[in-house]
């Protein structure tokens, strides 16, 4: 077992952020005229690293747009220059899934990989996994960040980590069977699509012994039909985390829900912003998430705006970590919103009232342009057996939410796509 320091959850918030201060101060000295990417950012920005001498003079630094990263690796490919080692030094490389454009690059050292490991440890210490479990990673072997450093998570905890690339979903739950798999790492959607399958098939979920799942990769484990519908089926607890290929894993759901997901602040200074002014919004407020990873020196991201949505929470957790917390999680992301007749739909707040539909097993949204109107159009896949009224229910469902009637539609069974890692259920075609 390699180091892992939970007593940094409990630290008082004061010597919490000397800590970050510390870790901030040592790496910037250390970016200075080695990451060819922040020297010049912070040069132009008329900024050294000897102006930080406390947490809010970060707020000196400029922010970090991902599309700057995008046109570095553009312009310096194939890595960019957001590299402070040499490329030798280097021993892994992920990227993003790619979803909004060109997949970016990320590159790790052996240290920032042992730190993306300490970072999963704190995600699955946070849902009581310990050195008697049996870990499976439904995942399959790629470059995208996926599962991989839980595996480095689960080996600083002591825990087995079993592997479950390179096998469909009948084959994955039989090897948790016979493993004895006691935590499933997947995304919310895969989870649901196990336990699909396990019904299809009729196999018998109680016969592994799983007693919590820890998701990532996509919202579904903090919107409460999902959380539900997922425990339901698993007989088991479900807890929400949140991470990026290129931020690193830095928030975990406890084990006292709902309490929102705790933020890694030993190894992460979270700021929240106002989108538009970029002025920071008080605590409580809902804001963009702009984060600053301490332990990925190789490949830093200072004051990065993430796009996602948050609302930070202060007060004690019943847990006993110091640790802030995203009320809910991730709440969206500020580019996900889509306005149809003047109304504000969010794609989770929809999911929310799908899934608390059990006859529902699978939904696609689209938003078409129809005559110069809007219209939304939901395409759902119904268990066998289920009443037809009930698409009528949704939709009546839905237009008491939205103050819009979306068209809802049946449209049989094993019609739509299934996912094993980031879901795209939502679109927007206004051109049709």
């Amino acid at each position: 077992m390699s180091y892992f320091d939970q007593a940094t959850e409990t630290l008082p918030r004061e010597q919490l952020a000397a800590l970050q201060l510390s870790k901030l101060q040592a790496m910037s000295a250390e970016l200075w005229g080695k990451n060819r990417f922040y020297t010049d950012k912070w040069r132009a920005a008329g900024v050294e690293p000897g102006d930080i001498r406390s947490l809010a003079d970060l707020a000196k630094l400029p922010l970090t747009k991902k599309c700057e990263l995008m046109e570095d690796q553009a312009a310096n490919g194939p890595f960019g220059t957001n590299l402070t080692y040499p490329i030798e030094q280097y021993v892994r490389l992920h990227q993003t899934s790619g979803t909004t454009g060109v997949p970016l690059k990320v590159l790790d050292t052996a240290d920032s990989w042992d730190w993306w490991g300490r970072c999963w440890a704190h995600v699955l210490a946070g849902s009581g996994v310990n050195s008697s479990d049996r870990v499976f990673l439904a995942f399959a072997f790629g470059p995208f960040i996926g599962f991989w450093a839980a595996m480095e998570g689960a080996r600083k905890l002591g825990a087995v980590m079993i592997p479950g690339g390179g096998r469909d979903s009948a084959q994955r739950l039989e090897l948790m069977r016979d493993t004895g798999a006691t935590v499933l790492c997947c995304t919310p959607t895969y989870a649901l699509r196990l336990a699909e399958v396990a019904r299809e098939t009729g196999f018998d979920l109680s016969a592994i012994p799983m007693k919590s799942t820890v998701h990532a990769g996509e919202p579904g484990a903090n919107i409460p039909a999902t959380k539900n519908r997922i425990e339901g089926a698993w007989s088991a607890k479900c807890f929400d985390h949140a991470g990026a290929s290129e931020i690193g894993a830095h928030s975990f759901e406890c084990e006292v829900q709902p309490g929102g997901t705790h933020v890694i602040e030993s190894e992460f200074i979270v700021e929240v912003i106002n989108p538009e002014t970029l002025e920071a919004v008080a605590p409580g407020q809902r804001g963009e998430l702009v984060i600053t990873n301490l332990g990925r020196w190789g490949f830093p991201l200072v004051r990065y705006r993430t796009g996602d949505l948050v609302e930070t929470d202060l007060s004690p957790c019943g847990c006993g970590r110091s640790f802030l917390r995203f009320t809910g999680g991730i709440l969206g992301r500020a580019d996900d919103m889509v306005t149809v007749r003047g109304v504000n739909v969010f794609p989770a707040g929809v999911e929310n009232i799908l899934r608390k539909f059990a006859e529902v097993d699978e939904f696609r949204i689209t938003v078409n342009k129809v005559k110069q109107m809007d219209e939304m159009d939901i395409e759902v896949e119904l268990r066998e057996g289920s009443d037809p009224r009930i698409v009528q229910a949704i939709a009546e469902r839905l237009d008491a939410m939205l103050a819009f009637r979306p068209r809802v539609k049946d449209v049989g069974r094993n019609m739509l796509p299934r996912f094993d890692m980031k879901a795209k259920r939502f679109h927007v075609n206004r051109a049709s």
